[in-house]
């Protein structure tokens, strides 16, 4: 438990490009709320190799990244 604040919300994700699979921080995500479902998603940094990833959110990840803390932004239409 060194260096992890107790009760703090870890979160299982995975690289599609070296395929390393971790565990990461709500500080170490970003979720986008768009007005669909393709302009919805979370993104981080895969900590093995640097890679910039993007990934689609649909209302169950929403939901649990919102209330595990994740720093989120909310893309308004200009429609």
């Amino acid at each position: 438990m060194h260096g992890r604040v107790p009760g703090a919300a870890l979160f299982k994700a995975a690289c599609p490009d070296c395929r390393g699979r971790f565990e990461l921080a709500a500080s170490a995500l970003r979720l986008a709320i768009g007005g669909s479902r393709r302009t919805t998603f979370y993104s981080f940094t895969c900590p093995d190799c640097g890679t910039a990833v993007r990934k689609p959110a649909g209302e169950r990840i929403v939901e649990l990244l919102t209330g595990g803390g994740v720093r989120t932004l909310r893309l308004h239409s200009t429609v």
